[in-house]
């Protein structure tokens, strides 16, 4: 593994800083990088690594540094803006690349370049942390025991709380409202409509139709047309989602609006602390169904998605290191519907006790 170099991309941010203390802590000597001299190098004295400085929009740059890599970890958002060059910079150079993402649009995009990696033997892998991984091998899982599924439910029930990374990647997909996958189209739902309770692990919960990004990556791995994915919510919110959601919608759709909003989010918002990312959940519930009626549930408890998201991450850096997938893949896709059990902490249940 101390053979293979590879940076990391955005390395100062919240779930950046996490990664890098991850990979240390495995052995592991990435480069870091970024835009910023003064928040990388920092970063780089505290961990004892190398640093590069290097911004996105000078591509012709960026590529001369990327192709000397085996693999750029990208973790700078939102991916809708940060994603792209760097994808094209992996695949001229011939570089592995893997990034956090959840959002929809930037996982079709990863996914859309799958013969020119293969061409060059590589592997493209969006979502390696917490917003696919659980999701993506819960929904290959169930799938894979119901003949001909045709209908995929997925939700997601978080004790966390979010970065403000993360909470500007939010801000930036509001416009797009509420997606679903009907027929193997993306098409638009109500935004706060849907509301139905779940029973997850820990207790039931009430959930709402959100655009995760499984809408992407869990057609591509299961070739299901019909996804609908959730999120729970406190219940005594949903009488407001259903106006609240279209007017932050309409307001957000605005540019000068939402960069207002993501410097109040710089400010105001941390992420969860050590304590948080040590103690609190996370589950997942999965359900595929066919025209006959069969279906095939399962559980997922795990541990907190920023804790989750820093050691899958680096998990899966290994693993392409050590098996060589190619192709713009899913994580399930690449190594299978159990990969997530292999996240310290992670069980899967295919029936609750009191269900």
């Amino acid at each position: 593994m101390t053979e293979k170099t590879w940076m990391i991309y955005g390395a100062n941010g919240y779930t950046g800083v996490l990664v890098c203390e991850e990979a240390v802590r495995r052995g592991h000597k990435p480069v870091l990088a970024g835009r910023s001299a003064d928040k990388i190098v920092p970063l780089a004295e505290r961990l004892g690594l190398s640093y590069v400085v290097v911004n996105l929009q000078d591509e012709e740059n960026l590529a001369k540094i990327v192709v000397g890599f085996d693999l750029v970890f990208h973790a700078a958002g939102p991916f809708i803006y940060t994603s792209a060059p760097m994808v094209r910079a992996c695949i001229k150079g011939g570089t592995n690349y893997v990034d956090i993402t959840g959002e929809v649009t930037v996982l079709e995009h990863t996914l859309s370049y799958d013969q020119q990696a293969q061409e060059r033997g590589i592997a493209l892998m969006s979502g390696v942390g917490f917003g696919i991984v659980p999701t993506d091998c819960m929904a290959n899982y169930v799938a894979a025991r119901v003949p001909d599924p045709t209908q995929l439910e997925l939700a997601v029930a978080t004790t966390g709380s979010p970065s403000a990374g993360t909470m500007k990647t939010i801000l930036e997909q509001s416009p797009s409202g509420t997606l679903v996958r009907r027929n193997g189209q993306l098409v638009r739902h109500p935004t706060g409509t849907g509301g139905r309770r779940i029973r997850f692990v820990d207790r039931e919960h009430t959930v709402l139709p959100m655009s995760w990004g499984d809408l992407a990556t869990a057609y591509r791995s299961t070739g299901i047309p019909n996804i609908t994915t959730y999120m729970a919510f406190p219940e005594r919110f949903l009488p407001l989602m259903r106006w609240v959601g279209p007017l932050s919608q309409s307001l957000l759709a605005v540019r000068p609006a939402r960069r207002l909003m993501q410097k109040c989010v710089e400010k105001a918002v941390h992420g969860p602390d050590e304590h948080m990312r040590q103690t609190a959940r996370s589950y997942v519930w999965a359900r595929a169904a066919n025209e006959k009626g069969n279906e095939a549930q399962a559980w997922l408890d795990t541990s907190e998605g920023y804790h989750f998201t820093a050691i899958a991450g680096v998990h899966c850096v290994e693993r392409i290191f050590e098996e060589r997938p190619q192709g713009a893949l899913t994580p399930a896709l690449a190594f299978g519907a159990d990969l997530v059990l292999q996240i310290p902490g992670t069980k899967r249940y295919d029936r609750l006790n009191d269900s």
